[in-house]
């Protein structure tokens, strides 16, 4: 029996419509209907079909769904939510795809105070975005963190796990507030990161007359990928999780300094521990199937 017959989704960017693709794939007795606030967007979902029925506004979108997808940046959930507040069915779940739970918990609950509200993150994506971006498979293999709030009905809890487990991903599940803490460690510090150095390169260009941007070599390379993420996106992400990305920017400041000092007073002992025990870290990510070891990441040239 298929968890939801009537599935809504509201922004039909990269996850939207890689929902919708996988919806489509795996579940095609399911009726989908989607939403996006750019018309632009919505006439190009009209001319790829990845949903039965694309709704010009948010209230019609989700007049019979039995599941709403909030596929926004983070800081407009609430917002977008208020859109459609008076015409959502009563029976309906709303859930989303945001990588900051607590404060997107907050915010839907404040505009949908009637509502089921079953929050959940996959952990997936690219650094392209539109609906042209999205894959049917991009779940597959994934995980997938559902985050219900205290006292959540386990039925409502139970039909969106099946929903994620039949898109491909393998689901955990996760207090809130614990979630924004592991997910500011895995991806939000990294990402922070990663738009700090392609910054500091580009504001070097003047000086090294583009030859950071010539020679970029793996290491480089590859913040770039990650820096080329939406940055609508991102800017909502750090505002929405600050408590959390703070705690792990100053633990990794505190760790920064402490390697800089071993570099400058010539520990080798300190920096062959740290970089033997990174190097472990890489190789449990290989073993648990989160990335594969081919030669260069498996790029191809």
């Amino acid at each position: 029996m298929l968890p939801f017959a009537r599935v809504t989704i509201v922004g039909l960017g990269l996850i939207g419509s890689s929902i919708a693709r996988a919806v489509q794939a795996t579940m095609p007795t399911v009726r989908l209907t989607g939403y996006d606030a750019s018309a632009e967007v919505r006439e190009r979902v009209r001319e790829l079909g990845f949903v039965d029925d694309v709704a010009d506004t948010a209230g019609t979108a989700v007049l019979d769904a039995d599941l709403v997808i909030m596929c926004v940046p983070v800081g407009a959930m609430g917002a977008a939510a208020a859109e459609f507040a008076d015409d959502l069915p009563a029976d309906a779940i709303v859930s989303d795809v945001g990588s900051c739970k607590a404060s997107v918990l907050a915010e839907l609950s404040e505009a949908l105070p009637k509502a089921t509200i079953i929050p959940a993150h996959p952990v997936a994506g690219t650094e392209n975005s539109g609906p042209d971006a999205g894959f049917a498979t991009l779940f597959n293999g994934r995980w997938c963190i559902v985050t219900p709030p205290p006292g959540a009905d386990p039925v409502a809890v139970e039909r969106v796990t099946s929903f994620w487990k039949r898109l491909g991903a393998a689901v955990e599940t996760m207090e809130p507030k614990h979630h924004d803490l592991v997910l500011a460690v895995t991806s939000h510090l990294p990402h922070l990161i990663a738009y700090t150095i392609v910054g500091t390169a580009s504001d070097m260009e003047e000086v090294t007359q583009s030859e950071v941007i010539k020679f970029s070599a793996g290491g480089f390379r590859d913040f770039t990928r990650i820096a080329a993420s939406d940055p609508i996106m991102w800017r909502d992400v750090f505002l929405s999780n600050k408590d959390a990305v703070l705690e792990m920017l100053q633990r990794f400041s505190e760790d920064l300094t402490a390697l800089q000092r071993a570099i400058r007073w010539g520990n080798g002992d300190a920096l062959l521990d740290l970089f033997t025990r990174t190097r472990a870290v890489r190789r449990s990510i290989i073993e648990q199937g989160q990335d594969d070891a081919a030669p260069d990441f498996g790029r191809h040239h």
